[in-house]
């Protein structure tokens, strides 16, 4: 069984599951960590392990740019490449697709891009990317789709949901030829833009397909809070309980407050580690800005509430004084901080929900990083 559901919110969809993964069991509701090229920026496996991530991200479209197939291949996987020894998640690079438009073309056979490193020319097919990750050895692999902007007309959403649709079968016979001992599992996508009768065709194709996993494309790519909150809903209830669910792309505290508060498991998103190395920290009275001039002769900590090293070590002043410096040290350790705050929040989401008390905790949440202070 990949994914067994242990607790269930008596007042909401959110659950607390566990995904049995060929690196070990994975405690969901779970964040991601983004390890775009090999690595989580900023900061060591070591410390990730120690913060007690156990799932993390790597792109197919970067690590098969640089450092290369033939790299990973002879290293044995993206595992022993980076001495990652948890679960991987590839995303297959549809991001990159939708991210890179002026660089690419899309056609039925896939995706022919240009490299956005080299200017050098490529092709990627569904077959090629589940390939390309049995090779680096993932744990949970992603279809080749299509993600498309919010401001797309309906013949357009429909013709990427279509080419998707077929991508995706065509994606599940090449993962059924795995090799013998390879036991990554494969999620496929719904898309649809924001459309509902396309979300809802994407869903019923993709089960009839029938996945170990399933994720939500296509949304946190730009639209309003209310429009990403209204499609996250009606998305989720087209998913079968049984089987995990994956939002794509998603960082912040309300986002996953609303992810969990309609069954969803799983989560990423470069957000967290991108803003602390601009200096930008996550405390439970919302963000701080640690170059801002008030911070100069602070001597408290990030949050007198976390327990990570970070804090339990250095002043916001001191803080301040790296970035003002742009010292190397600043991003490290609020990077530290950012990842670790985002774990506990995730503890704490699943013991709220072992205590049938999700809603209580995401509504004091976010009343108190909001700024309204604690209820």
């Amino acid at each position: 069984m990949l994914f067994q559901i242990i607790d269930q919110d008596k007042d909401s969809k959110a659950r607390n599951g566990i995904l049995h993964l060929p690196h070990g069991p994975v405690e969901t509701p779970v964040f991601m960590p983004v390890g775009t090229n090999a690595t989580v920026k900023a900061i060591t496996h070591e410390t990730l392990d120690k913060i007690g991530f156990k799932l993390i991200l790597g792109n197919t479209y970067h690590l098969y740019l640089r450092p290369g197939i033939e790299v990973l291949k002879e290293a044995g996987g993206l595992h022993k490449f980076s001495t990652w020894n948890h679960n991987i998640l590839t995303d297959s690079g549809g991001y990159q697709v939708f991210s890179l438009a002026p660089f690419r073309k899309i056609n039925e056979e896939g995706v022919y891009f240009r490299s956005h490193i080299d200017g050098s020319y490529h092709t990627l097919t569904p077959e090629k990317v589940i390939d390309v990750q049995e090779i680096l050895g993932s744990d949970i692999l992603m279809c080749l789709d299509i993600c498309t902007p919010p401001d797309i007309t309906y013949r357009k959403a429909l013709e990427a949901l279509e080419i998707t649709t077929r991508w995706a079968k065509r994606s599940k016979d090449e993962w059924l030829k795995r090799s013998e001992g390879y036991d990554g599992q494969l999620f496929g996508i719904v898309q649809g833009n924001f459309f509902r009768d396309l979300r809802a065709r994407s869903a019923e194709e993709l089960l009839e397909i029938d996945f170990p996993g399933i994720a939500i494309g296509g949304l946190s790519v730009g639209e309003p809070l209310n429009q990403f909150i209204d499609y996250l809903g009606y998305t989720a209830e087209l998913l079968p309980s049984g089987k995990p669910h994956y939002l794509m792309g998603i960082g912040t505290p309300d986002y996953i407050l609303a992810a969990v508060e309609n069954g969803i498991d799983i989560f990423d998103c470069v957000y967290p580690t991108r803003i602390a190395r601009n200096g930008s920290v996550f405390t439970k009275d919302g963000l701080i800005p640690l170059k801002k001039e008030r911070f100069r002769f602070d001597d408290d900590p990030i949050d007198p509430e976390c327990g990570c090293s970070t804090c339990q070590r250095y002043s916001r002043s001191y803080m301040r004084h790296l970035f003002k410096s742009k010292e190397i040290l600043g991003p490290m350790l609020a990077t530290v901080h950012n990842l670790f705050f985002l774990k506990t929040m995730m503890d704490e989401i699943q013991a709220s929900i072992q205590n049938s008390g999700f809603t209580d905790y995401k509504n004091r949440f976010l009343h108190r990083y909001s700024g309204k202070g604690i209820l």
